[in-house]
């Protein structure tokens, strides 16, 4: 696992080559793997690799979804509120873990934040996407996920950058 997360960058271009079935399965389990408060399992995620839908979930707002440009798979990761109060960190552990096992499988990926951004002045990123791909609204949109083959490897952050100054042992005393 560490060398995964040694290696893992975000990726915002990918290659035209499709994600293997066999692989996208794998993702799929990963995800309804993901612990969840209570084991409520609050998540719903729509699995999207029409190249229509993926160019117009490009337009859910103005900044950050470069990697919808190419990628060749989106996950949007949504949750029903009313099920649990902390949708928002079930949903996110289950990102990062669709995000790890990605990146296991040779895959880059990339988070685009759907939470609290706006598609324009009147209508929320989140209202954008569930009118386009007919998610309930019930179900709060979280993020999406893009997933597909880099264009170009990038190396992991060196061990030297990390930031063991944000880390304290017992107390916050500096």
């Amino acid at each position: 696992m560490i060398e995964i997360l040694r290696n893992r960058r975000s990726i915002r271009k990918y290659t035209s080559q499709k994600v293997e079935s066999e692989k996208i399965e794998l993702l799929k389990e990963a995800v309804l793997r993901s612990p969840s408060s209570k084991n409520i399992n609050p998540w719903e995620f729509v699995f999207v690799d029409d190249k229509t839908l993926i160019e117009k979930l490009k337009s859910c707002k103005p900044h950050g979804v470069t990697p919808l440009s190419t990628a060749p798979l989106a996950i949007v990761v949504c949750a029903d509120k009313t099920k649990n109060d902390v949708w928002v960190e079930d949903c996110s552990i289950a990102s990062i873990l669709l995000q790890l096992t990605a990146q296991s499988l040779g895959l880059g990926n990339c988070w685009i934040q759907i939470r609290k951004r706006m598609h324009n002045e009147t209508i929320s990123a989140e209202k954008y996407i569930q009118d386009l791909l007919n998610i309930p609204e019930n179900l709060k949109v979280l993020s999406i996920v893009t997933v597909g083959y880099p264009e170009k490897l990038r190396d992991g952050k060196p061990f030297e950058e990390l930031q063991f100054e944000k880390i304290r042992l017992n107390t916050f005393e500096k």
